[in-house]
């Protein structure tokens, strides 16, 4: 399981000082989910490609992760048009479908895949490490820090875990149907997944205390922002900026 498919690069945007690419991806994130009418997330969708575009991702990768996303735009699709309230386009039956609802499903889809192609190309470039020592620089709690940190550590030792409870199923002839004892079964991969993980976390809690775990990590190597990191936070800063001064001008 391979968490990290755009860390590896070395675009501009691979090469930026984490704690840069978190400050700034932020409110730019935010102006975006808070537009409305569709200028500013189309904009956005437009800047979010050219960033994406800079960090020399996998097209291939990128599509399959905004197609994951879309999947569940695609559901507000099939209802949002004939639920929300305004003019009538179209008329069939009980469903109305208005041209306010195109346009906010519209504007949802665009900053959808504005956000998301953003958040890959700038933070999906940085290996999770990297992110989670730019949180401690930037002062995040600690708690929270380490709960990223170890979700990510681990994440993948969970999904082994599940594949071979999965594979031991199927090994004993079980085939997923609508039924009682196909729920009961899936209850207790579940049950069973709750306990080795319970399990696996006092055995590394353990193991960290016998190394001289006190509470926090000791960090050893430090960032220090170059000429890149300032032109770049500039950049973000300046787009996120325009979008206030169009929302505020519309």
């Amino acid at each position: 399981m391979h968490l990290e498919e755009f860390a590896e690069g070395n675009s501009f945007l691979h090469r930026l000082d984490p704690r840069v690419k978190i400050l700034t991806l932020g409110p730019y994130a935010v102006v975006i989910a808070a537009a409305h009418g569709a200028a500013v997330p189309v904009a956005a969708l437009v800047s979010s490609s050219v960033m994406a575009a800079a960090a020399g991702l996998d097209r291939k990768k990128l599509l399959n992760r905004l197609a994951a996303v879309n999947i569940f735009v695609l559901i507000l699709w099939l209802f949002i048009p004939f639920s929300y309230p305004g003019e009538e386009m179209f008329t069939a039956g009980p469903l109305t479908l208005t041209k306010e609802g195109l346009l906010y499903v519209f504007t949802i889809t665009m900053k959808t895949n504005a956000i998301v192609l953003a958040t890959i190309a700038v933070l999906g470039t940085s290996e999770v490490f990297s992110l989670a020592h730019a949180f401690v620089h930037l002062k995040a709690p600690g708690k929270l820090v380490y709960l990223f940190f170890f979700f990510y550590r681990y994440i993948s030792v969970l999904h082994e875990e599940y594949s071979r409870l999965r594979r031991a199923m199927k090994i004993r002839s079980f085939r997923p149907r609508t039924n009682m004892h196909t729920y009961k079964s899936y209850a207790c991969l579940v049950g069973m997944l709750l306990v080795s993980s319970y399990e696996r976390s006092h055995r590394i809690y353990n193991a960290m205390l016998c190394r001289g775990f006190s509470g926090r990590f000791p960090v050893i190597d430090h960032f220090s922002l170059k000429k890149h990191d300032i032109i770049f936070g500039v950049f973000m800063s300046i787009i996120t900026i325009m979008f206030i001064i169009i929302l505020n001008v519309a």
